[in-house]
């Protein structure tokens, strides 16, 4: 599939987005969000989580690591490893038993643990473009590349 792009010219447009690409996400996957800082990385995973019902504040995990987030059978793991210095920094800090069939993994920088993540079901990637940011929507899931015709998203 050839990625999707599209153009976010604010912040309501980027909630609007992540709102719509909620709908795609089911257990087992794992969604990278890639961009450099205050491209709105966060912003987007806040949307996502907002529309899948999570109450209460969303934090980002960027001095943590990582926000556990309970929805329903469902567990969302909220990654950020900008703080990384070395890839093997997420195989010691014992991630990989989060990723499972009963979870979603959304990770920010996921370049920081390069060769240690499992492939991604879907890849975003946020660039700062004036006005606003540009969004590339990449998968090679069937299912995903499906949903994400689906929701017929305008591109730049």
């Amino acid at each position: 599939m050839q990625p999707i792009i599209v153009q976010l010219p604010d912040p309501s447009a980027t909630d609007a987005v992540g709102r719509r690409l909620a709908s795609c996400l089911a257990p087992g996957q794992v969604v990278t969000l890639s961009g450099e800082l205050g491209a709105g990385k966060t912003a987007l995973a806040r949307a996502m989580l907002r529309t899948l019902g999570v109450k209460g504040p969303i934090k980002s995990p960027s001095y943590t690591l990582v926000e556990v987030y309970a929805i329903s059978n469902l567990y969302f793991y909220h990654f950020d490893f900008y703080r990384f210095n070395e890839p093997q920094e997420w195989e010691a800090a014992g991630f990989r038993e989060y990723f499972r069939s009963d979870s979603i993994c959304l990770i920010e920088w996921p370049e920081k643990a390069s060769g240690f993540l499992p492939r991604p079901t879907l890849a975003l990637t946020l660039e700062i473009s004036e006005p606003g940011r540009r969004l590339a929507i990449r998968t090679q899931v069937a299912d995903v590349e499906a949903c994400l015709a689906r929701l017929n998203l305008h591109p730049a």
